[in-house]
């Protein structure tokens, strides 16, 4: 029996993922009657993990956010991910919004995370590696109420789970 146990607290993309909810809500788009001939487009660039989302109006594009979202959830990813930024005018009438896709925990966050961690008042300790938390104590119980208290606290960050040892 190991005498401490651990897990990471990650902020990661799966890429694979990402594409598939892009491809699905194109395809949902391109079927749904008042979406269908908006030449509404979502792009990824992998270079600088941006997001783009572009159509004709408002109300077209928070549609098509909104069921990009939904494709995002079905793959358990968390939209706390995607940082938009405010919509802006495209060519023509059309109108774009950006979105950065958030790769690993930023250390005010890291901060924020291990200060709601020492709240809770277990026997673990947390500490900061680079763009990750390492969270370890002598009993799996407490280790678990903390993974299900971040699932449940309004800290505005997308978290993942692994290396469960």
């Amino acid at each position: 029996m190991a005498d401490k146990h651990s897990f990471d607290i990650v902020s990661k993309i799966n890429l694979q993922h990402l594409d598939d909810a892009i491809n699905q809500a194109l395809r949902e788009i391109s079927n749904r009657y008042d979406l269908k001939d908006s030449k509404t487009t979502i792009e990824f660039n992998n270079g600088d993990h941006s997001l783009t989302i572009e159509s004709e109006n408002d109300y077209k594009l928070s549609a098509s956010k909104d069921i990009f979202n939904t494709h995002l959830i079905k793959r358990k990813m968390s939209v706390k991910a995607f940082n938009f930024h405010d919509p802006e005018k495209a060519t023509g009438s059309r109108i774009r919004q950006k979105a950065t896709v958030q790769q690993g925990i930023p250390q005010e966050k890291s901060k924020e995370i291990v200060k709601f961690i020492k709240s809770l008042n277990t026997k673990t300790q947390a500490q900061i590696t680079g763009d990750s938390l390492r969270v370890t104590g002598k009993k799996i119980d407490d280790l678990q109420t903390i993974i299900h208290e971040l699932k449940n606290s309004s800290i505005d960050c997308a978290m993942s789970f692994e290396n469960f040892k």
